[in-house]
């Protein structure tokens, strides 16, 4: 029985020690990922890193990860608006990679599969639409002021116009709808405004509807879908056989 006892003993010592250099083990990689992508991807801040599963020297071994989770904040990426180029600040961006292959020394990794989801705020967003008075008619001028959450899954966006040298006391609302389509985010109005003269829908709509082009997204990652939050647009991205680093 002592014998027993000992082995025991023994047993979840060395249990013990693999754990702890197990998470040891872990810990440092995930480090050493976050600054390879930092470096890689030209962000400001490191990325948080984690490695899931379980335990993490058999899938070090392996060369493949279960599960790898990236978390980045105010990420710059390109963008394109009105024809120019620009850049539009992503104010988060978590990625869920799947099935990812590294090499030793994690000079290259590429993921099975990714999905995750990108914050952008509506100051930001709002940088797409046209900020600068529009000619729409004879007598009227009108611009986009504001985006805001419009509830239902909608954003409400603020026009300001001026009709016949007169400025309307306050914004119209309309209420647009988020779509991807052709990797950007569309914004476009459900209804039209009245500005109480004759104004062909599509000159309004040069006004109420724009787009923004959202690209270099980190790993390759593509835009899926589009939701208004309260605090900005929820865009959903996907992708496969991507390239981490390397």
């Amino acid at each position: 029985m002592r014998a027993l006892r000992i082995l025991l003993i023994v047993a979840v010592i060395l249990g013990g020690l693999f754990i702890a250099a197990d998470r040891l083990a872990v810990n440092f990689a995930e480090s050493e990922a976050a600054d390879r992508i930092r470096a890689n991807e030209g962000l400001e801040n490191t990325p948080d890193v984690s490695i899931n599963g379980f335990p993490f020297l058999t899938q070090l071994a392996g060369g493949t990860l279960d599960e790898v989770e990236i978390g980045i904040k105010d990420f710059d990426a390109s963008g394109r608006t009105g024809g120019a180029a620009s850049t539009i600040r992503i104010d988060e961006l978590t990625a869920r990679m799947s099935g990812v292959g590294f090499t030793g020394d994690f000079s290259s990794a590429t993921a099975d599969s990714a999905s995750g989801t990108a914050r952008v705020s509506y100051p930001e967003l709002l940088k797409a639409a046209r900020i600068e008075p529009v000619e729409l008619g004879p007598g009227v001028e009108a611009q986009v002021v504001g985006l805001s959450d419009g509830g239902n899954g909608k954003i409400k966006v603020a026009v300001e116009a001026t009709v016949m040298g007169r400025k309307l006391p306050q914004p119209i609302s309309v209420l647009s709808s988020a779509t991807v389509r052709d990797g950007q985010v569309k914004v476009d109005a459900d209804s039209l405004p009245d500005f109480g003269v004759p104004i062909a829908d599509a000159k309004i709509r040069e006004i109420t509807d724009f787009q923004q082009r959202i690209g270099d997204l980190p790993a390759g990652i593509e835009l899926d879908k589009v939701e208004a939050a309260p605090d900005g647009v929820d865009i959903t991205v996907k992708g496969s056989d991507i390239r981490l680093v390397g």
